[in-house]
């Protein structure tokens, strides 16, 4: 397993000031805007990123 991932902006302000949150892993502290929220992974999604053309009104040939 990877290191844990960290984020480059708050999902709220959108400043750079990010810390570690002592509440656990995944937990994060922006400086900037006293917030606290929290990451996680949630899974794969069956589907995937594929696009199906039909379902977006294009015509298959």
């Amino acid at each position: 397993m990877s290191e844990r991932a960290a984020p480059f902006y708050c999902p709220y302000c959108g400043d750079e000031d990010l810390r570690p949150s002592e509440e656990g892993h995944g937990a994060w502290e922006c400086a900037s805007c006293n917030r606290a929220f929290r990451l996680s992974f949630l899974g794969l999604l069956a589907k995937g990123l594929r696009r199906d053309p039909i379902d977006e009104g294009d015509t298959a040939i």
